[in-house]
């Protein structure tokens, strides 16, 4: 038993001697705890609507507001024309379109039933599911109080709502999530891959002949990205066939297209994992550190299980600072919604800059010292 207490004793002042890592095992959970405990919940709230009102009377605009004091819309926009819905769901800036048609105060007041579109984005099947339920539940109410204050009951309510799923009509989860999947597991197999890449040469007393070369530092990081690159490049084409083949989720937009975000991603998950190499001291370490500070957070905050409209407002804005969020907007786009760059070129730009951002910060760390 003593020997016993010998080794836990040696084990503990070996995990003492190296803070990086005693800072990962003892803070990194409870900064993390803190953050994901707001950002992961399964509720729909302050789902984004457009509101094309074209009769503009009292009563489309009582209507309207019930949306708006439910807590559960918020109308991000409001036009008298439908003629840009697809624009509006297209980007995201939008879940649903509220269309109020002309004459709907007319026929509310002469007592004839009404019907009001609502058009959703059924890219994310679940949130949609619960969102058409939030606005089906309110316009039913709405229809029962017109019924009340008539003073007389209806076997056909005043108001119905006349329900289209764009991009996803049978709102299929799958669909939502396997370009979901191929966004996740390039980040986790390449991040992982490339974050041991420099830290392993200095565990294998290699760095030091690399040091008497005249490899310069980009030359250093374009040779330790370029083999991981080419592995990722094998991973999306595997993934994008087995989803299409096998699991049948439609590509509506370009294959050339869905390469080239996918080369910019590899972009930004492949010098995030070279940074955390130059910062780590073991292989142990850097896996950690690639974990616990990177891979965890990203799955959480990127909108790929929790809406990020669903997070409180300060998480929503530490959600622009992760990559994976700009990469999962822009392969649904091409999956599902058939969308270009002229779509979702912000987010493209966004993970431009990230990768050649994470880059450069990792050539800038790396040396050719030993450390």
């Amino acid at each position: 038993m003593r020997r016993l207490l010998h080794v836990i004793r040696k084990e503990f002042l070996e995990l003492r001697q190296d803070p990086r890592l005693f800072g990962i095992v003892i803070i990194a959970p409870i900064v993390q705890l803190t953050m994901l405990g707001y950002a992961a919940t399964t509720d729909v709230r302050n789902v984004p609507v457009l509101v094309v009102d074209e009769d503009a009377s009292s009563e489309s605009r009582d209507l309207v507001s019930r949306f708006e004091a439910s807590g559960n819309f918020v109308v991000v926009d409001r036009m008298a024309s439908a003629n840009r819905i697809d624009e509006y769901l297209d980007s995201g800036r939008a879940w649903m379109a509220l269309q109020i048609p002309q004459n709907y105060g007319d026929r509310i007041r002469a007592g004839q039933p009404t019907t009001v579109q609502v058009v959703a984005d059924g890219t994310d099947a679940n949130s949609t599911n619960v969102a058409l339920g939030y606005a089906g539940t309110l316009v039913a109410a709405f229809a029962r109080e017109l019924a009340a204050e008539s003073g007389r009951g209806r076997a056909t309510p005043l108001v119905s709502a006349d329900v289209r799923v764009w991009f996803n009509p049978q709102l299929e989860s799958k669909d939502f999530m396997i370009p979901g999947i191929l966004a996740l597991l390039l980040l986790v197999v390449t991040t992982n891959l490339s974050s041991m890449a420099i830290v392993r040469e200095r565990e294998l007393g290699t760095l030091e002949q690399l040091n008497v070369t005249p490899i310069a530092r980009w030359q250093l990081i374009l040779g330790k990205m370029l083999p991981y690159a080419f592995i990722g490049l094998i991973d999306v084409l595997l993934v994008v066939v087995v989803a299409i083949v096998w699991f049948e989720v439609p590509l509506r937009g370009s294959f050339a297209l869905l390469l080239l975000m996918c080369l910019v991603y590899l972009l930004t998950t492949l010098g995030l994992g070279l940074f955390v190499s130059t910062i780590s001291s073991t292989q142990q370490q850097a896996m950690m550190t690639a974990s616990f500070f990177f891979l965890i957070p990203m799955v959480f905050l990127s909108g790929f299980v929790f809406p990020i409209e669903n997070m409180p407002a300060i998480v929503q804005k530490v959600t622009y600072l992760i990559p994976l969020r700009y990469f999962l907007i822009i392969l649904r786009g091409i999956f599902l919604k058939g969308v270009g760059l002229e779509t979702f070129w912000p987010e493209a730009l966004a993970l431009t800059a990230w990768g050649v951002g994470i880059l450069t910060l990792a050539t800038l760390r790396s040396s050719k010292r030993l450390a």
